[in-house]
């Protein structure tokens, strides 16, 4: 793997969010469609429909990276991306989640 630099690094916009509403997207059988608040609205499209019901997510409070240029996944404007673990295999995949409450948006430094 690569190393980047600290001035790379530091662009990278960290922020926490709730996650207030997940949906299907219809013909995407694993993505979600999340409706985050992270100070603000937005809508993220997250592949962990296999690892979390829907039920799960509503209230967890996540890192997400802010700044990500939005882009389309099945039909779905995608403006942010949720951190998240993952074995070698992909068999488990697990949400990075904060161990006590702070607001929505506050910055991950």
């Amino acid at each position: 793997m690569d190393n980047i630099t600290f001035d790379d690094f530091v662009k990278v916009d960290l922020k926490v969010a709730e996650i207030k509403a997940c949906e299907d997207i219809e013909g995407a059988d694993k993505l979600y469609k999340l409706t985050i608040d992270m100070g603000e609205e937005r809508t993220i499209a997250a592949g962990i429909k296999q690892y979390y019901s829907k039920e799960e997510l509503i209230g967890k409070k996540i890192a997400v990276v802010a700044n990500l240029e939005p882009r389309k996944l099945r039909g779905i404007m995608s403006h942010g991306m949720l951190l998240a673990a993952s074995s070698d295999d992909r068999s488990s995949i697990v949400l990075l989640t904060l161990d006590k409450d702070i607001p929505n948006g506050s910055k991950i430094s």
